[in-house]
């Protein structure tokens, strides 16, 4: 059994280039908001956008499962 503290919210060092963490704090700055904000957000947005195309890919799957018989036969045609 894993250590409740094993659980809780842990800090996370990145390390970026200078050009990088220009940049982001450029972004930051015309934003009105943190690096870590946006770090934050950037990381929501990834992992959101892999769920989907995970989604995505799944869908597809049984639909060829499903409707096997029909795509071979549209192939044929």
């Amino acid at each position: 059994m894993l250590p409740l503290w094993y659980h809780l919210p842990m800090a996370m060092t990145i390390r970026m280039s200078d050009e990088l963490d220009e940049r982001l704090q450029q972004l930051a700055d015309v934003q009105h908001t943190s690096k870590h904000s946006l770090v934050l957000r950037a990381v929501e947005a990834l992992v959101t956008s892999e769920a989907k195309a995970d989604q995505v890919m799944a869908s597809v799957d049984r639909t060829l499962v499903r409707d096997a018989e029909l795509l071979a036969r549209l192939a044929d045609a």
